[in-house]
């Protein structure tokens, strides 16, 4: 089989679940939600897009299962409230083309959208940009319950797997952090507690799905902090869930902590973290994708064919281009060509990587990329008027 091949070629995760080839669009807090909750059209189109464009996966990023903890007022809200109409509807249309959409499961924790939310993380924090108090024990305790629920509604609802997100700064990935977890009972101190509630909402959303629902984690390789969650720390956690039902482990870094610098900064030209997945992969047994600067075929292949991950996690590249794998497998756009911004702003080449998700959802894709000013503008004008849909329809939490 040649490299190309392996790219296209199937894959059977543990669950007994096939992808059809190893090209993922990796989670992305794309703001399409309707300020309710709620999926909007643009959102559904988005989807299908891809799904027409050939990837075998897809992840929907940071689906919430509760309004109190939500990372943006974009966020989906799958919870027992929820009308799952427009949600069973982006679950058929994301699944077209025998692709796989999948509901990344979120709790923003410290990093809660503070118009909307009243942050809580495994420690109170009180840093330049960052308030947080600390969550009481009895909530850590129920949070592998309320992500099970998710879990369940997302299965009810047509999905195809969920992703457990235990990275990039928000809840889980603030446990398993030594720099955010100051806390002195089980799940503070050594990694082993560190981890626990982790491994405790794995455990909970298997009960929840059943042994032949995909369940995906999300793990930072470090977060990029000094006296954060670092390399070692989380080599331990991936043989942790080497032990459990997981069927995907996504590697990735960085974190969203206010000032911290994002993967893409902090790690040179990609693609980021490959030397981690190698040690992973000596480590576990579980599928492993990796994310995180995949910007060529060349690279993505050559991950895959040197053994090093399962499927290659790209995010930007779709933004781009949104039928990048049928492209790949036709020979075509092999080196697509990214914009590139002098003086952005902090989040602003976020901001225009988001709107460009909107031209995909509305049909309105220019052929070149357009000014980085317009698009922050438009980004900050919809996480506003989100945000008055968002309290007056849940309310602001006590």
């Amino acid at each position: 089989m040649d490299t190309q091949d392996k790219l296209f070629a199937p894959l059977r995760l543990p669950c007994g679940v096939v992808l059809k080839n190893r090209i993922a669009k990796s989670a992305m807090s794309d703001s399409l939600g309707d300020g309710s909750g709620h999926p909007t059209q643009t959102q559904i189109n988005l989807y299908q897009r891809w799904a027409q464009g050939g990837l075998g996966l897809s992840i929907i990023g940071e689906v919430q299962g509760s309004p109190d903890f939500a990372e943006k007022p974009g966020n989906l809200v799958l919870n027992g409230k929820a009308d799952l109409t427009l949600f069973r509807e982006l679950a058929i249309k994301g699944g077209e083309n025998g692709s796989h959409l999948w509901l990344q499961l979120g709790h923003g924790g410290a990093l809660a959208y503070a118009p909307t939310s009243a942050p809580q993380g495994p420690s109170a924090l009180d840093l330049p940009g960052l308030t947080c108090s600390e969550m009481p024990l009895d909530v850590v305790r129920n949070v592998p319950a309320n992500f099970a629920r998710t879990a369940q509604l997302a299965q009810d609802a047509g999905f195809g797997g969920v992703q457990i997100h235990a990275a990039h700064g928000f809840l889980l990935s603030q446990f398993l952090s030594p720099l955010f977890n100051k806390r002195r009972d089980e799940y503070g101190g050594p990694i082993e507690n560190r981890m626990r509630l982790l491994i405790e909402t794995i455990d909970a959303v298997r009960a929840a799905v059943g042994p032949e629902f995909p369940i995906a984690v999300k793990l930072n390789s470090s977060d990029q902090l000094e006296g954060g969650f670092a390399e070692d720390d989380a080599h331990k956690v991936v043989a942790a869930l080497d032990t459990t039902s997981v069927d995907l482990i996504d590697i990735s870094g960085g974190t969203y902590f206010p000032g911290a610098k994002s993967a893409s900064d902090a790690a040179g030209g990609g693609p980021y973290f490959l030397e981690f997945a190698k040690r992973a992969r000596a480590a576990t047994t579980v599928p492993l994708m990796l994310t995180g600067g995949f910007k060529t075929f060349a690279q993505a292949q050559a991950a895959l064919a040197e053994g090093i991950v399962d499927i290659v996690g790209l995010a930007r590249a779709l933004a781009l281009e949104p039928s990048l794998p049928d492209l790949w497998r036709a020979n075509k756009a092999l080196t697509p060509v990214f914009p590139r911004f002098s003086e952005a702003p902090e989040g602003g080449i976020t901001a225009w990587y988001t709107m460009r998700l909107t031209t995909i959802g509305t049909d309105t894709l220019a052929p070149d990329f357009g000014d980085l000013d317009p698009a922050i503008t438009a980004y900050e004008a919809r996480d506003k008027a989100r945000t008055d849909i968002w309290l007056k329809h849940f309310g602001r939490p006590d």
